[in-house]
C-alpha cells in the first residue's frame, strides 16, 4: 500500500498593479506528520502576475497527516529585479476520493530576505485552543523574530516610548503606505516664507485670507465671529480641542476672583456659590504650560502662558468666559480679565487662551493621545500578538500605519528645522517637558468617552456636538468589539488565561503611562478587555478624525488660534491698543509656515479608509463578515443622523461624521 499523496496548489497573486514579482516562488506543504519537498511555483509560462493564479501539483512521498503549513520562499532570479510580491492566498486541494480544499490567507508582501514564510489555514484562535504543536511553534516564531525587528526606544524621557527604528525602509512593506493627498492649493501662502516681519495690521492678515481662506465655510464664519464670546466658549466644546473643557463645582485655589468681581456676569437672583453648585461653571485650566520655555522663532523670543479661564452656562445654553487669569501664580502682576474690561484687553485675554490651546493641541490631544498611543499599541501588537490572534487581525487594521507617519513625523515636524523648530511657540526645547508632563497627567478614563465625558461634566451640554457624536460612536465600536471577542473568549477565565494576551497589556504598560494612570494592568474580563480594545480604536480613527482634520478651520483666521505669540503676556489692564494686538501674533514667514503645514495635514489621503472598512480577507470570514456588516450599518445610520442635523445648524459639526473617519491615523 502506497503512503503518496497529490495535492493540487493554487497561489493566488494580489490584484495590484505592482504585485507581481520576477522572483522564483518556492512552495513545500507541511502536514503534521511530515512535509514536501519544495516545488517551483512559476515555472515555464506560469508567471506571478498582478491578479494571477499558478496552479502546481505536489506529491508526498512519504506521509504528511493532516495539512498544518504552507512554506512559501521567495529567491531572486539572476538579471532580473528582486521585486517584493503580494501573495493573497494559497489554496490547497488534495486530490483523492473526498477532494478538499484548504485555504492558507496571506494577504501581504513577501520579500525574499523573508526566507522561508509558512502560513496557516485561515482559522485564527487564541494559543490555548491550538491543538497543533506545529503551530504553537510558529506562534512563539513568528513573535521571537518580531521582537527582534521591532525594539523599544525612547523619544522622549517620560512619554509613551516609539519603535527603534531610523528609516522607513526597515519598516518593511507590509508597515509602509504611500500617502496621496489631493492636489493642495497653497499657492497665496508659500511667496511669503522669506519675510519674517510683523504683520503691519487686521487689513493685512484680512487681505491674506481673503485669498487662501474664501473656500472654507467654516473658516469664513472664525473670521466673521472670533471676537464674540459665545463662540469663544463653542470652540471649547466643538473646536479642533474639545478635550480640555471641564464643569467645577470648587473654584481653583490659584484663580484670584472673588463673588463680587463675577457677580455681574451671572444670572439675577443668584450668586458665584449657586452656579457652582448647580454645575453652571467650566474650567479650561492649562497649567500642564506653566514655566515651559518658549521658542526664539526669527531670532525673537516668543512666549507662553499657562492661562486659567472660567467659562459660565448661560441660560440660553452658551457657554461664556467670565474670568481670564494669564498665569498660574496670583500677584498683582497676573491680573483677572473681565469682560467688563476694556475690549482690547479682554479680546487680547482670550487670544492668549486660544495660544495656549494650540500648543495643547498640537502636541497633546493629537499628538500624544492619538499619534503617540497608536504607535504604543502598534509595536506592543507586533511584538506580542502573532498573527493567529483575533486581536492582532481586528487592531492591526487601526493602528499600523501610525508607526510610519509617526517616523516621518520625527523626521520633519518636530526635528530640527521643522515647523515646530521654526514657527510654534511650543518648540523644541518646549516639547520634551510638556510631553512628560501632559503623559505623567493622563488618566485611563480620560481616554474612554463615557468616562471622560462624565468626569468632565459636557455629556449633556445641548451644544457640545462633539460629546454627542463621540459617545455614539463609542458605543458603536464596543458593541463591534464586543462581539468580536465573544467570538474567541468563551469567558473570562479565557481571558485571564491568555498568556499572550496578558503579554501584550504588560508591554504596553511598561513602555506607555505611569503605573498609576489607571490602565489595566492585566485583564481580567471580557468586558474589561472590550473596552481597552474601543479606546484603542477610537483613540486611533475618530478621536483623530476629530482633531486633525478639524485643525485648518480652525487656524485659518490666526489671530483666533496663534501658534506663537511675541510679546509676554500683559500684566496691567487698560495699556493694549488694536495696533498693540497684531504685533503679538507671530510673523508673516512664520505664520504661513504653520498654516502650510495645517493645509497638508487636514487633507483626507487618496487612499483613504473610512471607519470598520477593512481590506483584508479574515474579515470576509462568515461569523467576522457579519459583526463588519453590522457595525457599517450601525454607522451609517449615525452618519444620516449627523448630515441632517448639520442642515439644521449655522455652524455644521462633520468632523466625527462616519464616512468622513479614516480608519487610522494615516496623516
Amino acid at each position: 500500500m502506497t503512503s503518496r499523496q497529490e495535492f493540487e496548489v493554487t497561489v493566488h497573486t494580489s490584484a495590484g498593479a505592482t504585485c507581481g514579482t520576477f522572483c522564483r516562488l518556492w512552495l513545500s506543504l507541511i502536514g503534521s506528520e511530515g512535509e514536501t519537498a519544495s516545488v517551483l511555483v512559476n515555472d515555464g509560462d506560469r508567471r506571478l502576475l498582478p491578479g494571477s493564479t499558478c496552479r502546481v501539483q505536489v506529491r508526498a512521498d512519504g506521509p504528511l497527516g493532516r495539512m498544518v503549513l504552507v512554506r512559501l520562499r521567495l529567491e531572486a532570479r539572476a538579471g532580473f529585479p528582486n521585486l517584493d510580491w503580494h501573495c493573497s492566498r494559497v489554496e490547497v486541494c488534495r486530490m483523492d476520493k473526498n477532494p478538499e480544499t484548504q485555504v492558507f490567507l496571506c494577504d501581504r508582501w513577501l520579500r525574499t530576505a523573508d526566507g522561508d514564510v509558512e502560513l496557516r489555514s485561515r482559522k485564527l484562535c487564541l494559543l490555548q485552543d491550538e491543538t497543533e504543536e506545529t503551530l504553537k511553534q510558529l506562534r512563539l516564531q513568528q513573535l521571537h523574530h518580531r521582537q527582534k525587528l521591532f525594539r523599544w526606544r525612547t523619544f522622549i524621557e517620560g512619554a509613551p516610548h516609539c519603535v527603534d527604528l531610523d528609516s522607513l525602509a526597515e519598516l518593511g512593506p507590509n508597515l509602509s503606505y504611500t500617502h496621496m493627498s489631493p492636489p493642495i492649493n497653497m499657492h497665496y501662502l508659500k511667496g511669503f516664507t522669506g519675510r519674517a516681519q510683523s504683520w503691519t495690521g487686521f487689513s493685512e492678515l484680512d487681505t491674506v485670507f481673503a485669498h487662501s481662506g474664501h473656500q472654507n465655510e467654516t473658516a469664513r464664519f472664525v473670521r466673521a465671529h472670533w471676537m464674540e464670546d459665545w463662540y469663544f466658549g463653542y470652540q471649547c466644546l466643538n473646536g479642533c480641542n474639545p478635550l480640555l473643557l471641564r464643569q467645577t463645582r470648587v473654584l481653583p485655589p490659584n484663580l484670584a476672583v472673588t463673588s463680587d468681581m463675577l457677580d455681574p456676569f451671572l444670572p439675577n437672583h443668584s450668586s458665584l456659590q449657586q452656579e457652582l453648585q448647580t454645575g453652571n461653571l467650566f474650567l479650561l485650566d492649562y497649567e500642564v504650560l506653566d514655566a515651559l520655555p518658549a521658542n526664539v522663532v526669527n531670532g525673537k523670543q516668543t512666549h507662553l502662558s499657562a492661562p486659567l479661564c472660567l467659562c459660565h452656562l448661560n441660560q440660553r445654553g452658551q457657554l461664556l468666559p467670565i474670568a481670564i487669569q494669564l498665569q498660574q501664580t496670583p500677584g498683582p502682576q497676573n491680573p483677572v480679565f473681565l469682560p467688563s474690561d476694556p475690549g482690547c484687553d479682554w479680546l487680547l485675554a482670550k487670544i492668549w487662551v486660544r495660544s495656549a490651546d494650540f500648543q495643547c493641541h498640537q502636541l497633546v490631544s493629537h499628538y500624544l493621545r492619538t499619534h503617540m498611543m497608536g504607535e504604543l499599541c502598534c509595536v506592543a501588537t507586533l511584538r506580542q500578538l502573532p498573527e493567529a490572534h483575533p486581536l492582532y487581525q481586528l487592531l492591526m487594521s487601526h493602528v499600523k500605519t501610525s508607526v510610519q507617519i509617526n517616523l516621518q513625523a520625527r523626521a520633519s515636524l518636530l526635528a530640527a528645522d521643522g515647523v515646530f523648530d521654526k514657527a510654534v511657540g511650543a518648540g523644541l526645547k518646549t516639547v520634551p517637558g510638556l510631553l512628560s508632563r501632559a503623559s505623567a497627567r493622563i488618566h485611563y478614563r480620560s481616554l474612554c468617552v463615557p468616562d471622560d465625558l462624565e468626569d468632565r461634566g459636557v455629556d449633556r451640554l445641548p451644544q457640545s456636538y462633539y460629546a454627542q457624536d463621540a459617545l455614539r460612536i463609542w458605543d458603536t465600536l464596543h458593541r463591534f468589539v464586543l462581539g468580536w471577542v465573544d467570538l474567541y473568549y468563551r469567558g473570562d477565565q479565557e481571558v485571564q488565561n491568555d498568556s499572550e494576551l496578558q503579554q501584550w497589556i504588560a508591554d504596553i504598560n511598561t513602555h506607555g503611562f505611569r503605573q498609576d494612570s489607571g490602565f489595566p494592568q492585566t485583564f481580567t474580563s471580557r468586558a474589561e478587555l472590550s473596552k481597552f480594545v474601543t479606546m484603542v480604536i477610537f483613540s486611533c480613527s475618530a478621536l483623530h478624525s476629530a482633531v486633525n482634520f478639524s485643525q485648518l478651520d480652525f487656524a485659518l483666521w490666526v489671530p483666533n488660534y496663534p501658534p506663537s505669540m511675541l510679546r509676554p503676556p500683559p500684566q496691567v489692564k487698560g495699556a493694549v491698543t488694536e495696533e498693540d494686538i497684531v504685533s503679538f501674533l507671530p510673523d508673516v514667514n512664520s505664520t504661513c509656515r504653520v498654516l502650510m503645514a495645517l493645509t497638508m495635514l487636514s487633507q483626507p489621503s487618496v487612499e483613504f479608509v473610512p471607519l470598520c472598512h477593512y481590506k483584508e480577507a479574515i474579515f470576509r470570514d462568515d461569523a467576522h463578515r457579519q459583526l463588519v456588516e453590522e457595525v457599517q450599518a450601525q454607522l451609517k445610520a449615525i452618519s444620516d443622523d449627523i448630515t441632517e442635523r448639520n442642515s439644521r445648524l449655522e455652524l455644521p459639526y462633520p468632523y466625527l461624521c462616519p464616512g468622513r473617519i479614516e480608519n487610522s491615523v494615516a496623516i
